[in-house]
């Protein structure tokens, strides 16, 4: 995946867990409850684009932070 997108959705992601008044230690807690295994520095690296977001993980971040796949993808 190109680097560049990585990094938009990252950022994305960011916005909209502080939008929800989240902390990362927060989501990621919230993500482990729902069976992914995501910790504070995994969710940390997909906020800067230093590793890739799953399917599965994308999904969950949707329901959880109550927004739509367009907004995690930043599509216009």
């Amino acid at each position: 995946m190109d680097k560049s997108v990585e990094k938009k959705i990252g950022r994305n992601i960011r916005i909209l867990r502080e939008r929800a008044g989240l902390t990362q230690e927060q989501l990621a807690a919230r993500l482990q409850t729902r069976g992914c295994d995501v910790t504070r520095s995994a969710l940390a690296k997909i906020e800067v684009g230093q590793r890739h977001v799953y399917p599965d993980e994308i999904i969950l971040l949707k329901e959880i932070l109550s927004v739509s796949f367009e907004e995690i993808f930043g599509i216009d």
